[in-house]
């Protein structure tokens, strides 16, 4: 290593430098002297650089398929002197020793910036800028039940979609039997053909061109059927659906207005249109009186006889056939009303 300061030192002393305002003069033969008082030891305690090679990748995350690309710098490190750095405007602790760190507190690209102030060949502070940048991701496992890939035809299946340090605005998707499309801060699924795959494939952008990441597919079937179910108010005005098996006034069931159907077994809440059923009503012989609707209300003469009914009385409502948003139309099991 070649000692900059010592090559200066030289420089000085071969000029024999004097002033003109009384101050003692300076000879070559006194520097000559100056020179040989110095040793070795000394000279190699007073370098002031070392050489260090550093590794500055683009990215230490990178996909099977791309590229890992680093920068290779061979750079002098001032040993006597501590650069001032500033980040964000605010003086970074000298004692660190230029190693920075920061608690990653929230999601996204962060950016880190400021400069480096350090005394130029003339003597005065410089300021030499940088910037950088950074992805924090959320903490994340993937966990997939293999037996479980089911998507249902025709209604919005909430589909999460992730790829490990890439940012979501990096990535896209597709989907075969059926529309993926991107809502808020994940993904919805709609697959239309029952009893056919619908595959999803995520790819990645990165480096600037798109790489495919992963593919998976899912199963399609039918909605389960719905229940039938009528909606009464109770005395305090709140709405409850009635779903047979119980006394409920023949008041409540007469207001009800008609028949409802829906899934709502807590994982899906799916709305049918019910668009005919039958109410059957036995008299004290044992015979059936059918009454049909064509609609999801009840008709003029099924509310005529449902008024002929005294408290205690049983009825069953059958034949229902609804329609839900896979656009199959299915009959429904029987709710047995019991008048009080």
């Amino acid at each position: 290593m070649i000692n900059v300061m010592y090559i200066v030192f030289l420089a000085m002393l071969s000029l024999a430098v004097s002033f003109d305002d009384g101050t003692d003069e300076v000879t070559e033969e006194a520097g000559q002297e100056e020179i040989a008082g110095l040793t070795n030891d000394s000279i190699q305690e007073e370098q002031p650089l070392s050489s260090r090679v550093f590794v500055i990748p683009t990215s230490r995350n990178v996909m099977r398929g791309s590229k890992f690309e680093a920068q290779i710098v061979l750079a002098e490190i001032d040993t006597l002197h501590d650069p001032q750095i500033f980040i964000d405007g605010k003086p970074f602790d000298t004692q660190a020793k230029g190693y920075f760190s920061a608690r990653a507190t929230r999601e996204g690209i962060q950016t880190l910036k400021g400069y480096v102030e350090v005394v130029n060949d003339k003597g005065e502070n410089e300021h030499l800028p940088f910037e950088t940048s950074y992805f924090v991701s959320e903490p994340m496992a993937t966990v997939s039940n293999t037996m479980m890939n089911v998507m249902y035809a025709g209604i919005d299946n909430p589909v999460s979609i992730s790829v490990p340090g890439i940012a979501s605005s990096q990535i896209s998707a597709s989907m075969t039997n059926g529309t993926l499309t991107r809502q808020g801060g994940g993904w919805v699924a709609r697959p239309t053909k029952v009893d056919q795959d619908a595959v999803i494939s995520v790819s990645a952008t990165q480096d600037g061109r798109s790489v495919r990441v992963s593919e998976m597919a899912f199963h399609v079937r039918r909605l389960p059927d719905p229940t039938p179910y009528l909606i009464y108010k109770d005395a305090s005005g709140n709405s409850h659906r009635y779903k047979g098996g119980v006394p409920i006034s023949k008041s409540a069931v007469l207001n009800s207005g008609g028949l409802y159907a829906a899934i709502d077994d807590g994982l899906l809440n799916v709305e049918f249109k019910v668009n005919s059923f039958r109410i059957d009503i036995f008299d004290s012989m044992g015979n059936d009186i059918p009454e049909d609707s064509q609609s999801a209300q009840f008709s003029e003469r099924q509310l005529a006889k449902l008024r002929a009914l005294q408290k205690g009385k049983t009825f069953f409502i059958t034949r229902v056939k609804a329609v839900g948003p896979d656009g199959i139309e299915r009959t429904l099991a029987p709710i047995q009303v019991i008048l009080n």
